[in-house]
């Protein structure tokens, strides 16, 4: 759950009724609970009370979402990516090396050109070799050995030379 997602609640609470309001997202854990009115007996803004595991709940008034805004997207940006995204040119199954005792075609570091096969990716039981198709350093490895990948899906961050 990001900072846009806990405004537009506070956004719905104050054009409609709605006095009190509780989401759980189960997936990281937090549990938010907005409540406007009793709690803050000198005025009748929202207040968000936000739990994660075990720990006690914090209040927050709405106001104090709205500051921080900025910077928490900022922080939260996503970082520009070290290289350029290596798509997959198909569907299938991705392989690092040509059989299991073989070494890895290519490893974070490795300079590639663009005949250089980076991977096999197994459509239909055909063992097709992927060539990088241009030259520069792998930066990142995204895909873990023997997992599907579809097409498009980015395999690895290379950096152009």
């Amino acid at each position: 759950m990001d900072i846009k997602e806990l405004q537009r609640l506070v956004a719905l609470m104050q054009r409609g009724e709605i006095t009190e309001l509780e989401v759980d997202d189960t997936k990281s854990g937090l549990r938010v609970r907005l409540k406007r009115g009793n709690e803050q007996p000198a005025s009748n803004a929202p207040v968000v009370h936000v739990t994660q595991g075990a720990a006690a709940p914090v209040a927050l008034p709405i106001a104090a979402l709205a500051a921080p805004a900025a910077e928490v997207q900022a922080a939260a940006a996503p970082k520009e990516p070290a290289g350029k995204p290596f798509p997959s040119p198909m569907v299938g199954t991705y392989y690092r090396a040509a059989s299991p005792e073989a070494e890895a075609f290519v490893r974070v570091g490795s300079r590639v050109g663009p005949d250089t096969v980076i991977c096999i990716i197994e459509a239909m039981k055909v063992m097709n070799e992927i060539r990088a198709e241009l030259s520069g350093e792998i930066v990142e490895m995204l895909v873990e050995n023997g997992e599907p990948v579809e097409f498009g899906q980015p395999l690895f961050l290379i950096k152009p030379d």
